[in-house]
């Protein structure tokens, strides 16, 4: 942006998620991979973190300024508290005078925030993920807050994202409402040692991964029921967790198969030597968009075993082999296959990894990210 005629660095702020350096989730990902991105093409990044994942200490990460701002630890509360914390604070710097030239939030839960923003003269887009208030994971509450978030996510932010063109569909012919398409993408690294590998026990090549959150739409309950009718001696690596879900990773950790692993969460190093390790990976979930630990896992050439919804078809294409979760054989006679054609399942394997390449790129993710902050500045083609 020209102010006099002097270029000056838009100022962005990433609102919504836990935080950097991820240790989280999806959204933490995204952030972690865009930010960094942002910052190389001349944007001034600031993160909103939450002080109990990000160090207060911490100022900045991989070139972007962190704000780290505390929350209400529970199931409820922690986002929104936070999320409104943030806008407030973004609004307070507004009226000193050092306020944001555009800001992406995510989560469609936070919709109800987005005005705090635009009062703060800070034209915002709101990416809402997948259609949240259909995850299992939400009482009646949860999901009727989704409900109503979902319907303001389509009026009140000045850009709609969604990260696969089967929730596009849902907001333009449930709403009316168009959104931009911007998916997540993969950038596979090979890593440079097999630490976990070795604490593990585990061969390359000689098991199967599992990445998600322990919640029950992403059905790691049933994923560990169905590895029991998997022959042979190959290890499940279950990796992930869940916050406030203690008791249902439980109910279905006690009674796992003895080759089931469960090493928590793992992130950085340790996950991409994983990754590039597996002989498959197996994505259970039934709700949201485009996965990212499915579009990773895609990068890094591990033969994908998916749960049929038009959402993961749309981002594993037809390389992938299909199962349905709620049918344990259907899992376990997916695994077999793969158990038994270690060629084919290598094959498949490099045909998800190029769709990955074509499809998925977090260089590209990144430019159209850019684009749009660009465009909400005032610098977009448009505004020419």
């Amino acid at each position: 942006m020209k102010i006099d005629g002097q270029e000056r660095r838009l100022k962005i702020a990433l609102v919504g998620t836990r935080g950097i350096p991820a240790s989280y989730g999806g959204y933490e990902t995204l952030m972690e991979e865009l930010a960094p991105r942002l910052v190389e093409m001349g944007f001034e990044v600031t993160v909103y973190c939450r002080s109990h994942y990000v160090d207060r200490g911490l100022e900045t990460h991989l070139g972007a300024n962190l704000v780290v701002l505390p929350t209400i630890r529970t199931k409820y509360l922690d986002t929104p508290v936070h999320t409104c914390l943030s806008a407030l604070h973004a609004l307070g710097r507004r009226l000193r005078g050092k306020g944001f030239d555009a800001a992406l939030v995510v989560n469609s839960a936070n919709a109800v925030f987005v005005p705090i923003l635009r009062l703060a003269a800070t034209p915002t887009a709101l990416n809402v993920d997948g259609i949240e208030k259909r995850r299992a994971k939400w009482g009646p509450l949860g999901r009727a807050v989704y409900a109503i978030s979902e319907r303001l996510a389509c009026v009140v932010p000045n850009v709609l994202i969604t990260d696969a063109a089967v929730i596009h569909d849902h907001y333009l012919h449930r709403y009316g409402a168009e959104s931009t398409v911007i998916t997540y993408g993969v950038d596979p690294r090979p890593p440079r040692r097999r630490e976990w590998l070795e604490k593990l026990d585990l061969e390359p090549g000689d098991y199967f991964l599992y990445v998600s959150r322990f919640e029950p739409e992403n059905n790691p309950h049933r994923v560990t029921q169905g590895y029991r009718g998997v022959g042979g001696a190959q290890p499940l690596a279950m990796v992930g967790g869940a916050p406030y879900a203690n008791e249902f990773i439980e109910s279905f950790r006690r009674d796992a198969d003895p080759r089931v692993l469960f090493p928590g969460a793992i992130y950085g190093e340790g996950y991409r030597e994983l990754l590039e390790g597996a002989r498959a990976y197996i994505h259970a979930t039934e709700v949201g968009g485009t996965h990212p630990a499915l579009v990773e896992a895609m990068g890094y050439g591990c033969c994908p075993v998916v749960h049929d919804t038009p959402e993961n078809r749309e981002t594993a294409g037809s390389g992938a082999l299909y199962f349905d979760v709620t049918t344990p054989d259907s899992l376990a006679e997916a695994l077999e296959w793969v158990r038994s054609h270690p060629e084919e399942a290598r094959l498949r394997g490099q045909e998800a990894a190029e769709r990955a390449r074509s499809v998925y790129s977090w260089e590209r993710v990144s430019e159209l990210y850019a684009d749009l902050l660009r465009h909400l500045a005032g610098e977009g083609p448009d505004q020419a």
